[in-house]
């Protein structure tokens, strides 16, 4: 009785075709999973450098207009400080 029981823990190596196109099939899978995760990659980065471009682009504009700002605050108070005294040179007229 033991011989019959050894005999059925035996481990059946025959690899029948269906169980090689399944792996090859897995295979595949996997290989076809990871081209399409580093093609993906490839558009995330894509768009991450476009993304970052645009970000320096605003970054500049701003700066420039922060620049404008301040030279045209600059420019109002120097007409706000000259209105008294051309509302004084009006008067003695």
């Amino acid at each position: 009785m033991a011989e019959t029981n050894s005999r059925s823990w035996r481990f059946n190596r025959q690899v029948n075709l269906s169980v090689l196109v399944q792996l090859l099939l897995l295979a595949s899978l996997i290989v076809g999973s990871w081209v399409n995760l580093q093609r993906q990659l490839d558009l995330l980065q894509r768009d991450v450098t476009m993304l970052l471009q645009c970000q320096k682009n605003v970054e500049q504009k701003l700066e420039s207009l922060s620049a404008k700002s301040t030279s045209y605050e600059y420019r109002l108070r120097a007409l706000e400080k000259r209105i008294p005294e051309a509302d004084i040179a009006a008067e003695t007229f």
